[in-house]
């Protein structure tokens, strides 16, 4: 299991503001608390198997249950991005996560969507992405796994921060995404498909810097509850990923 993860009080002064007022009954530990989310995601444990250090597991629980409900770790991981700086330039991809039977069980054409889609690869779930240069995350959004890399960037246009360049795969060579990017004054760094009539060239020194984003998405998947994906609902399942990605890029920054 390895030792524990505690997070500083410096940390927790970087996302104490983002937290919801507590009424009431003052909560219980909340560095203790966290901490102990943070360590099952990354361990992949149960929620019953955290450490007896964290305090009772159903608390830690209800904790994650009830802010991912609220969005707030969704809000924690926006705002620490958000204060990264200005990126030179973005690199777009996705990635699949594969989901466990506890998530899928139950899946019914119609119910509650839970984008979990069917692949070649059997039932899961696609993260797509936008990071900067450095390969931090900027902005992500969780869909069935067989949903399509351009249909994933027209949902994620809005959130586009201002940038130079945008690399991407040929699953980005669109038309109608070149002339978005094009409209803000974005160069494309896009492959060409093979089935493109006249091939658009791009820079191809630039566009082997694209490394950046597909470490990124190994160091995420390195939280064994994120290469997994054990919950049934869509918006815990992305807190937890929200988690990861503060955790590893933003909260020491």
């Amino acid at each position: 299991m390895g030792d524990l993860m505690w997070l500083s009080e410096a940390q927790m002064r970087r996302i104490e503001p983002y937290f919801p007022l507590s009424h009431g009954v003052p909560r219980v530990d909340d560095r203790r608390i966290i901490s102990g989310i943070i360590f099952v995601i990354r361990n992949g444990l149960r929620w019953r198997d955290a450490p007896a250090d964290y305090g009772p597991p159903k608390t830690i629980y209800n904790r994650f249950i009830r802010w991912s409900r609220l969005g707030v770790f969704n809000k924690i991981f926006a705002a620490l991005a958000a204060k990264g700086g200005k990126p030179d330039q973005l690199m777009m991809d996705a990635t699949h996560l594969k989901a466990h039977r506890t998530a899928a069980s139950l899946l019914k054409k119609g119910l509650f969507p839970r984008r979990i889609g069917r692949t070649k690869g059997g039932l899961n779930s696609k993260l797509h992405a936008v990071c900067d240069g450095k390969g931090r995350p900027l902005v992500m959004l969780l869909s069935e796994g067989q949903m399509s890399d351009y249909k994933g960037a027209a949902l994620m246009l809005d959130g586009l921060p201002r940038a130079k360049a945008l690399l991407g795969d040929r699953g980005y060579d669109a038309d109608w995404f070149r002339k978005t990017l094009a409209d803000r004054n974005i160069t494309a760094c896009i492959p060409s498909k093979k089935n493109r009539n006249i091939q658009i060239p791009h820079d191809a020194g630039l566009y082997r810097q694209r490394h950046a984003i597909e470490n990124m998405f190994g160091r995420l998947k390195d939280w064994r509850r994120i290469h997994t994906r054990y919950d049934r609902c869509p918006h815990t399942f992305m807190s937890a990923i929200c988690i990861a990605a503060t955790v590893i890029f933003w909260l020491n920054q």
